[in-house]
């Protein structure tokens, strides 16, 4: 004996026949549309380098650190560097060790402040892991917690963030991760650097500043703004306006592109790269490989073409969304892997140490 279906789906398919097909086609998609973002969390969306630390000690002998050279007169005052974790993770992957490094390296007079939601504050004792023993070797690097009710509180962000808890949205963690910068550069000034970037210059002369990644759109994986910048007030603005937390990218770089072309009043990017005290840097600048070819980081390439690829670069962006996973040889000849020996040269040895 064959069970009955059960009432609700009866009901959901009394109707004409094209009814019945409509009612069937919006649940598919609805059932598309959720498993599909659980897919991308699962494939995209989860921190990188889980399984490759899990194993791995939670402390690093550290290098002998040159100390910082003084600086030759012209030369800006230090400004804060920056680094956010908006998840709760506290065991930071090889990348970001490496991205953190390099930064601190780039400007050893120069605070770099990583801020981690995990890390608990006061005088709770904090974990252990290498990439935090690892990171605590260079004396400009600082970890500290991050509140995030605190970051926006007195901005226009503040009413956002508590309505945005008591719901579920797909992309939360990254709309997190871009509220967040643009309101602690709001509130501080500086520069802010995506946990992807690999740092290859100095940046203190980049100020007022973003890259664009292509010809249609800015990117905020790079930001550098003083404090109380206007700019940095309208992306606030813009966000609650205009806030949309369904759409990949909505909240950071179409809302960097948006904000920028109405600040220029244009309405290609093409019109301008700089108006207003605001600059565009080009796409070589932070984004010298487009994310589409973002393997090209694990093939093999000699010095000197290196040399020339990032002759006009600041820092490399790596792209992780893509490239998490991918494994590479830390002795070889890719491009991923001499940039980590070149300019992350402690987490270089512990990849080889370790991996």
């Amino acid at each position: 004996m064959t069970s009955a279906p059960p009432d609700c789906l009866l009901r959901l398919l009394r109707g004409t026949p094209r009814q019945r097909v409509c009612t069937l086609f919006i649940i598919g998609f609805k059932f598309t549309f959720f498993v599909s973002i659980m897919v991308y969390w699962h494939v995209v969306g989860e921190p990188g380098g889980r399984g490759q630390l899990s194993n791995l000690p939670v402390d690093v002998p550290c290098p002998h650190v040159v100390p910082p050279t003084p600086l030759p007169s012209g030369t800006p005052p230090p400004g804060n560097i920056f680094f956010l974790e908006t998840s709760d993770r506290t065991n930071p992957n090889f990348l970001f060790m490496c991205s953190v490094e390099s930064a601190a390296r780039a400007h050893p007079e120069s605070p770099v402040v990583v801020l981690m939601k995990g890390l608990p504050g006061g005088n709770a004792s904090r974990p252990r892991h290498l990439g935090l023993s690892l990171l605590g070797c260079f004396p400009n690097v600082q970890m500290r917690p991050l509140d995030l009710g605190e970051l926006f509180r007195d901005t226009p962000l503040a009413a956002w963030y508590v309505a945005v808890q008591r719901r579920w949205e797909p992309y939360l963690l990254p709309v997190l991760s871009d509220a967040s910068r643009i309101a602690l550069l709001w509130k501080f000034g500086g520069i802010y650097l995506d946990t992807d970037f690999i740092v290859l210059k100095d940046l203190r002369n980049l100020t007022n500043a973003l890259g664009t990644q292509s010809r249609y759109v800015l990117n905020g994986a790079f930001l550098a703004f003083e404090r109380h910048h206007e700019f940095m007030a309208q992306c606030m603005h813009d966000f609650v306006a205009h806030y949309n937390g369904w759409i990949w990218g909505h909240q950071g770089p179409q809302l960097l592109t948006r904000v920028f072309k109405k600040w220029c009043s244009i309405r290609s990017l093409s019109e301008s790269r700089a108006c207003r005290g605001v600059t565009t840097l080009p796409p070589e600048a932070f984004y010298p490989i487009p994310w589409q070819n973002w393997k090209k980081y694990f093939e093999d390439i000699t010095p000197e073409e290196l040399t020339r690829l990032l002759n006009a670069t600041f820092a490399v962006h790596v792209w992780n969304k893509k490239s998490q996973g991918t494994r590479f040889e830390a002795t070889s000849r890719a491009l991923l892997a001499q940039l980590h020996a070149r300019y992350c040269p402690t987490t270089h040895e512990a990849m080889k140490m370790y991996l």
